[in-house]
């Protein structure tokens, strides 16, 4: 995990407004046949429409968020679905603890 990376990931309101929804998917997508939102995640173009953005700025955001480290990609069929990656994030919190804490 590169921190560089991470810190630009987390430097755009719209990634941090979708790792906030991504944290509790059924309370801000509506569930998707077949798909459990916790365990595989939640379709692009959910996500894409919860940005009132284009698809292809939101494929963005999503791509910088994966190459991150902080979000996964599952995909099936024609379709992408995306879940945090919590042990990622966790690890995000605890360096920064580490690194920024008083002696």
């Amino acid at each position: 995990m590169e921190q560089i990376e991470i810190f630009k990931a987390l430097s755009n309101e719209a990634r941090l407004q979708i790792l906030e929804w991504l944290k509790n998917p059924a309370v801000y997508f509506s569930p998707q046949e077949g798909i459990d939102l916790e365990e595989i995640g939640v379709c692009v173009s959910q996500i894409t429409e919860k940005l009132g953005m284009n698809q292809s700025t939101a494929s963005q955001y999503l791509a910088i968020l994966q190459r991150a480290g902080l979000i996964t990609a599952t995909r099936i069929g024609k379709w992408t679905y995306y879940r945090r990656n919590e042990d990622a994030i966790n690890q995000v919190g605890l360096s920064l603890k580490k690194e920024f804490k008083k002696n």
